[in-house]
């Protein structure tokens, strides 16, 4: 039995909520229930699987949303960003002293993932193929242990795990330490999944292939440099989107209203990005902000988007090429120069509604990657019945092809392992009116092997709870 779930975007505190402990409570109490169901096999019989595994699928660790980036400015001793030299003290430094918060901000959650990874999940034993007790009665002795095994891919915001050196080591142990992880530490986290022998053959075993799906992202993954380097998405991110709410707070935080502070905290959680000037706007809407106050807030933006263009990373990525990534974001972020929020938020809504571009994604709107898993060769060598993804937040599952292997039908299904966060979501039927519904989502996949579950091959959660 395999479980994928990702996207946790577990952060230090210092950019907006978390995920509370108590999602991972209710995950392990329903993976119980879970694993104790798919011991009954095919012909009915209760049979206790002996080990099941974990995959998290990137983007766990929130590496790219903290503060502690911007602690130093350009010129400002300590000053680092994700687009430096991986190998610099200064570099190293941060992503430790972030891991570390995070690993200490998270501490509850994480050591219910631990605790699975040392006790493992508790089941009755078989008894004439039946449960010899009852599942909750943990008191009897008639109990068997089932071992959990975490594995760990890395995404765009955890990409830090997956640098070389001794000094990733260090903090690859720790994170294996407070999780449980079955890795070793002297090797990188894998990216894609080849980098862990380990991992394929549970996949093997799963008929599955997994990978975050950042590759597809040329926004936030850069082929040319690979995994090992930063992307723009970083930058947008650690410039704009992390460092707004702290400057607007420094600056304007004695005349505005608290709900629009805290509400610029969840910039991160708005889907697609490319939505994030409507939300601004919306929130100045909703607080009844003057006119001059929003100028001033405005302002405020201004200052920080044109910082952000003109970085010597971004402005390397500028080509001569008109619609490059860098000029789809001149084409949201220019227009601050001279617009008003408002107007702004129209040209946005104008480009998300008829789906011309999503300058901060690289991708049209509708945001799903079902169409690349078909392009994997674990899908054309039909080696694989599930393909999934994680990355763009959106669970979802697309039923991709029904063939003839070896004289049997050979179904294969898309799945995105969706997300365990908030979300804001612009109102479909009046885009214009840039209204937003929040909710808290969270989603999980299960795979099985064999004759497990009765001999099916798949389950999916996802559940939702409003903001």
């Amino acid at each position: 039995m395999l479980i994928i779930i990702s996207d946790l975007h577990l952060t230090d505190g210092t950019s907006g909520l978390t995920i509370q402990a108590e999602a991972f409570r209710i995950f392990r109490n329903h993976l119980r229930d879970l694993v104790y169901k798919a011991c009954t096999r095919a012909d009915g019989k209760y049979k206790p699987m002996e080990q099941i595994e974990l995959v998290m699928l990137g983007d766990i660790l929130d590496i790219i949303r903290s503060n502690k980036w911007n602690q130093a400015q350009v010129g400002e001793v300590g000053y680092v960003r994700p687009w430096h030299d991986p190998q610099s003290r200064d570099f190293i430094n941060k992503v430790k002293e972030i891991s570390q918060a995070i690993l200490d901000y998270n501490a509850v959650g994480l050591g219910v993932l631990n605790g699975l990874s040392e006790v493992g999940i508790s089941l009755p034993a078989a008894k004439n193929g039946q449960a010899a007790t009852a599942l909750d009665n943990l008191a009897s002795p008639e109990r068997v242990s089932v071992k959990v095994k975490i594995y760990y891919l890395v995404g765009n915001h955890d990409w830090f795990f997956h640098l070389p050196g001794p000094e990733y080591n260090q903090i690859r142990q720790t994170i294996i330490d407070k999780i449980g992880l079955a890795h070793p530490a002297n090797q990188p986290f894998p990216h894609d999944p080849s980098e862990l022998s380990a991992l394929l053959g549970v996949y093997r075993a799963h008929k599955v292939f997994a990978r975050h799906g950042d590759i597809y992202d040329p926004f936030n993954y850069e082929a040319e440099h690979g995994r090992n380097a930063s992307s723009l998405g970083d930058a947008i991110v650690v410039e704009l989107i992390n460092r707004f709410p702290v400057v607007v707070q420094q600056e304007l935080g004695h005349k505005l209203p608290e709900p629009f502070v805290s509400g610029l905290k969840e910039l991160d959680n708005v889907r697609p990005s490319v939505l994030t000037p409507i939300w601004i706007n919306s929130l100045l809407r909703q607080c009844y902000i003057d006119s001059a106050l929003t100028k001033q807030v405005q302002a405020v933006w201004n200052g920080l988007a044109d910082q952000f263009l003109n970085l010597d990373f971004v402005r390397q990525r500028d080509s001569y090429n008109p619609l490059d990534l860098v000029d789809k974001l001149q084409l949201v972020l220019r227009f601050s120069e001279s617009l008003s929020f408002q107007e702004l938020s129209k040209v946005v809504s104008w480009v998300t509604t008829n789906e011309i571009i999503s300058a901060w994604t690289g991708q049209q709107i509708s945001g799903s990657y079902a169409p690349y898993s078909v392009t994997e060769d674990a899908f054309k060598d039909h080696r694989t019945n599930y393909i999934v993804y994680g990355h763009t937040h959106h669970y979802e599952i697309v039923p991709l092809d029904v063939s003839r292997v070896r004289g049997r039908p050979f179904q294969q299904v898309y799945f995105n392992s969706g997300t365990w966060r908030q979300r804001h979501n612009l109102a479909n039927t009046h885009p214009r009116e840039e209204e937003f519904i929040g909710y808290y989502v969270m989603s999980y996949l299960i795979f099985f092997k064999d004759d497990e579950r009765g001999g099916h091959g798949f389950e999916a959660w996802s559940g939702a709870l409003s903001a």
